[in-house]
């Protein structure tokens, strides 16, 4: 292994949870299966994306719910909540109850922004306060003091036959400190550090200082820790789609491939007004992966990865592609498969 690079020490995965709008149960059904396979690899933990008004996982927190009563030890997170379709109290709420059933294995992962398409949607998100409503860093703000305990109301106590709090419940206490922020700017990686927050490196970043992803993705981690009150012990997870296809079918390696040359184009320059970079997929076999991802300047510098897989894949397709990682690929990381 070169010397740049550390032992892998937590090996995670990420999935979107894609379903037909017809038959909506087999992909969520779909979705459980391969996290309880991952849990069965040895995965540290398993991720959802979060996709409104789409047919993806439109609530996380409950696939997670209905998760961490069919595994024991995988930790479950989101990558990420979009705040801009929540409120900040009844989110706290919703958190704190599954970490609770999960026996503490929860990582809500957030991220700040007005909600896609927020002209044709804010009617009926935010019919009286569309104009009025503050998208910006002051929402996860107001989350991470409701989940960390700070009062939610001056009134407690009794009140005829019920009890009152003037905090959340039910409260985790561990929660707070399991909180990430995907970021994919040098700001958001800041204001997470400064927050004792956990980051999520982001697989799509603003190119504000050059046009090579590793190199804006280094610099984000670099930011985050240099604000954190932890500093360079603060957490800090790689997201990258990787492909691996030792045990993949002729079938599979032509799709996996055409896959990556069709997304390419989209990562050589950066898009937009934004100006925004997104990462190269990387296919191959584990060692070919192993040999990029020990090369990348990002990749040194961190121990815990979530690795994305492809949106429009089979259910056998990911089926081969993590057990792949946890059997080849991690393992060429430096990475010990959970027990």
């Amino acid at each position: 292994m070169p010397p740049t690079s550390q032992p892998l020490r937590k090996l995670g995965f990420l999935t979107i949870g894609l379903f037909d709008g017809a038959d909506p149960g087999r992909g969520h059904e779909s979705t459980l299966g391969i996290i309880e396979l991952g849990e069965q690899l040895g995965f540290d933990s398993a991720w959802v994306r979060h996709r409104h008004l789409q047919y993806g996982i439109s609530s996380p927190v409950a696939v997670l719910a209905a998760a961490s009563q069919r595994t024991r030890r995988i930790e479950l997170g989101t990558a990420v909540i979009p705040l801009g379709w929540e409120n900040p109290l009844r989110l706290a709420e919703d958190l704190a109850t599954v970490d609770i059933l999960s026996g503490g294995r929860l990582n809500p992962g957030v991220s700040v922004g007005p909600p896609m398409h927020y002209d044709q949607v804010k009617e009926a998100l935010y019919p009286d306060t569309a104009d009025a409503e503050d998208f910006g860093y002051e929402r996860v703000r107001r989350l991470l003091d409701l989940v960390r305990g700070e009062p939610a109301t001056d009134f407690s106590g009794v009140e005829g036959f019920e009890v009152f709090s003037d905090r959340v419940q039910p409260h985790s206490p561990g929660l707070g400190r399991r909180m990430w922020y995907g970021g994919g700017s040098l700001r958001s990686a800041q204001w997470a550090g400064e927050h004792g927050m956990n980051f999520l490196t982001s697989s799509v970043v603003k190119a504000e200082e050059s046009e090579d992803f590793a190199g804006i993705q280094l610099s984000h981690i670099r930011a985050f820790r240099a604000h954190h009150p932890d500093g360079d012990r603060a957490r800090v997870s790689q997201g990258l789609v990787v492909i691996p296809t030792d045990s993949a079918s002729p079938e599979q390696r032509a799709k996996y491939t055409a896959y990556v040359e069709k997304r390419t184009p989209r990562t050589v320059t950066p898009q937009g007004p934004a100006r925004m970079m997104f990462a190269p997929d990387i296919v191959g076999t584990s060692a070919e992966i192993a040999e990029r991802l020990h090369a990348h300047a990002a990749f040194q510098e961190v121990d815990e990865v979530a690795f994305a897989l492809p949106f429009s894949f089979e259910h056998d397709d990911y089926v081969q592609i993590l057990t792949d990682i946890a059997t080849r690929l991690g393992p060429a990381l430096g990475w010990q498969a959970a027990t």
